[in-house]
């Protein structure tokens, strides 16, 4: 039998929405505790990080998470949404392109930099979804939000239109507007015509369950997800005793451990996530505290 909750590593295909796999964990797993970290479009596939059950309060430390991404753009014709499940709003004659000049130009928009959301995005304003504004012909003014492209490569296709793009960027990033910022600096309009998202953080797609294994897997009664200490091995760990432990587990502060750094995770000596601590003075004060894991089987 699958434990019910801890990390879960998904390849979402084409055509569904981020929300839509969620409810099919929700529904295969028969836990309603279930979100992941970084929405993907429907027409985008790959990685999509999910947390179940308990271990959904430790989503925030995959939200922040640097994503690299593969895709195509094509050149000459622009969309509303910036992708391909917009409509056509402009085509111009398609221009000559060197491999010198669109390095170049992927060159120029590496590094920090402010990004205007599109219109046509799940992000909110004054309470309303900008999709569902922009399916009424409203448009709202976006703030700018800062980004970071810590590479960027383009490289030719033998279709003249499309061209290849590898990208890693900060979370938040929309790589559609990238890509029209591109199009912009080559003098022409273009799309996101393909999307693939290939890691988030130290997750790896090729580590991930297509949605259909995943549910085989978890009828054959073996264990899909990962630990909830996944999410979290990036901060320092440290091992607590069983007084400290428990402690942890009431909320109380423990003096035991050492780091440089403010935030740190508990584990005990079964090598379960304990808590999530940030020092406060000599001490540590738990900010996020896990439920004891039953023992797991090998799956």
């Amino acid at each position: 039998m699958t434990t019910t909750s801890g990390l879960l590593l998904l390849d979402k295909p084409g055509g569904v929405t981020s929300h839509d796999v969620v409810a099919r964990v929700r529904r295969v797993l028969g836990e309603h505790r279930v979100g992941h970290a970084g929405t993907l479009d429907p027409m985008a596939t790959g990685l999509l990080v999910v947390g179940v059950g308990p271990a959904t309060r430790l989503l925030r430390f995959a939200q922040g998470d640097d994503k690299r991404y593969r895709g195509v753009v094509t050149f000459g014709i622009a969309t509303d949404s910036l992708d391909a499940d917009g409509a056509i709003i402009e085509r111009r004659e398609l221009l000559t392109l060197s491999a010198d000049q669109v390095a170049r130009a992927a060159a120029a928009l590496r590094g920090q930099q402010s990004q205007v959301p599109p219109m046509v995005s799940a992000l909110k304003v004054r309470g309303r979804r900008l999709y569902d504004l922009a399916r009424e012909g409203v448009e709202v003014e976006r703030q700018p939000r800062p980004i970071t492209v810590l590479a960027f490569s383009v490289v030719a296709t033998p279709a003249p239109d499309q061209w290849a793009f590898d990208v890693t960027c900060s979370a938040g990033t929309y790589v559609r507007v990238l890509l029209s910022d591109l199009a912009g600096r080559l003098g022409t309009i273009g799309h996101l015509s393909a999307l693939r998202r290939l890691s988030s953080g130290h997750h790896d797609v090729e580590d991930a369950w297509a949605l259909d294994a995943f549910e085989a897997r978890v009828r054959e009664g073996a264990d899909v997800l990962r630990p909830p200490r996944a999410f979290i091995d990036h901060l320092n760990q440290f091992v607590v005793a069983d007084d400290d432990e428990r402690r942890l587990r009431l909320g109380q502060r423990v003096t035991i451990g050492t780091s440089a750094a403010d935030e740190a995770a508990a584990i005990n000596e079964a090598g379960s996530l304990v808590a999530v601590v940030r020092r406060q003075g000599d001490a540590w004060q738990p900010v996020v505290v896990m439920p004891p894991e039953p023992r797991r089987e090998p799956g």
